[in-house]
């Protein structure tokens, strides 16, 4: 039996149209979102059921599919790009960058290789040097985009793996891990969930790690140092995901060298904290690492997803991530396929070069200052009702307990189900908190005062 094939020609006439109606409908749900509840209301999230049909025979028409996104799906999504979603460390989406997506959407390119996308590889290898300078790390810094903290994570680690191995006589990019030499992995007693991760994927052990204790803060004591020989990994943080308290990296570091160990920074948002005169103090030395994987898609606020990892040493991010085939080009040492995991990629840079260059340096160091001031003045707010901010709100973070632990889930529970803002719950040394995480380019403090009345609200059930 024959099939209806694809009418090519009818949907090339009526693209224009069904583009249009989509940019319509994005505008709307745009324009909304400052005043929609902030989680989506539950008959919304029953109303998903709409979009759970059994596959076509005959396809449905394009403008009806994109009807019934919008009209079911809308609803129902997190408006976690609006200026009161204080959740995650999630951020919102500049209006450049989301621009440069539906651009780079419509260009459809694959970034893995600059014959495939000249447009794309200056846009990455631009943008990266864009993002190296901002955070003030070494000139030659090599890089890719990701993602998200994760791969850029498991990217750099993968690549500290090697280097070590290398070091100490073993080849595992060729050989693998059996039989090589034992590296051990140190991390601060509040290393983050994606670092546990990311040594699993490539393979040094979520659980092997020596873990070396913190302060209150989330810090590594340098005071408490191990001894160690063989290959070594020490990983650092910048910008503690409750605290927003990034590690002491002097000292660190300078211990890690008289190691021969490699130093890597996790800094999924902390490390932007390097882009303003006013918060670069907390990561001084942070340059000093031998990678850093950081994302664009929280604090720089471009649009999901969008990690980067960088390695200060090419040749080492290279020998690790590098794919060889005779179709491909001999000589690839800049290539977006060869310095990342990923073979085929989209144009994440193109989003970035946008927002770098509509912000400027001036306007980056001006986005992470005004929302660490909106999260001292969320603190605030919390403090002068009597609620007790368990952190130093260094950062863009804060951290509140509302009593007991039942309460302060209860608390939690009723600000998610008032919609005004969203905050999550964590458990920060042995006490249950509400995580506040400002990072969203369109928050007032407008937006900070209706919230934290909408909180004292709700904590005073």
């Amino acid at each position: 039996m024959t099939m209806p094939a694809l009418d090519v020609q009818a949907a090339l006439a009526g693209r224009p149209a069904l583009l249009e109606e989509a940019c319509q409908r994005a505008l709307a749900y745009l324009d909304g979102l400052a005043e929609r509840r902030v989680a989506p209301a539950p008959e919304a999230v029953a109303a998903l059921g709409k979009l759970d049909f059994a596959l076509p025979g005959p396809g449905l028409d394009a403008v009806d599919v994109l009807r019934l996104l919008d009209e079911f799906g809308s609803p129902a999504t997190v408006a976690s790009a609006g200026p009161r979603y204080f959740g995650f460390v999630i951020g919102g989406t500049l209006p450049a960058a989301q621009a440069a997506a539906w651009l780079a959407a419509a260009w459809d390119q694959n970034a893995a290789l600059s014959v495939m996308s000249p447009a794309a590889a200056l846009l990455n290898a631009v943008a990266l040097r864009w993002v190296t300078e901002l955070l003030g790390l070494p000139a030659g810094t090599a890089g890719g985009f990701v993602t998200g903290a994760t791969m850029a994570n498991a990217t750099c680690l993968a690549a500290a793996r090697d280097a070590v191995l290398t070091r100490h006589g073993w080849d595992a990019a060729g050989q693998g891990l059996a039989g090589a030499p034992p590296v051990t992995v140190v991390v601060g007693a509040e290393v983050h969930t994606t670092v546990r991760k990311a040594l699993g994927l490539v393979g040094l052990g979520r659980d092997r790690a020596v873990v070396v204790p913190a302060d209150g803060q989330g810090r590594i004591d340098p005071r408490a140092l191990p001894a160690l020989d063989g290959p070594v990994v020490v990983c650092l943080q910048a910008g503690n995901v409750n605290t927003g308290a990034s590690d002491p990296f002097v000292p660190l570091i300078t211990w890690a060298r008289e190691h021969d160990a490699w130093v890597h920074v996790d800094g999924a948002f902390g490390l932007w904290a390097a882009a303003s005169p006013a918060t670069a103090g907390q990561v001084t030395g942070v340059a000093g690492a031998d990678s850093w994987a950081t994302d664009a898609h929280k604090w720089l606020n471009t649009t999901y997803d969008s990690g980067i990892a960088l390695v200060r040493d090419r040749g080492t991010l290279r020998a690790a991530m590098e794919a060889s085939a005779s179709y491909l080009p001999g000589d690839a040492d800049a290539e977006s396929m060869h310095l990342t995991p990923q073979s085929s990629q989209r144009a994440r840079g193109a989003e970035i070069w946008a927002a770098l260059a509509t912000l400027g340096r001036d306007g980056v160091a001006g986005l992470v200052n005004r929302t660490c001031g909106l999260a001292r003045r969320f603190g605030d707010g919390m403090r002068a009702a009597g609620h007790e901010v368990l952190n130093d709100v260094v950062l863009n973070q804060v951290l509140v307990a509302f009593g007991d632990a039942q309460r302060t889930d209860a608390v939690i529970a009723a600000v998610q189900d008032d919609g005004t803002c969203w905050c999550g719950p964590t458990t920060w040394h042995g006490r249950r908190a509400m995580r506040v995480s400002v990072s969203c380019w369109n928050t007032t403090s407008g937006d900070i005062d209706r919230s934290v009345a909408a909180v004292n609200a709700c904590a005073g059930l």
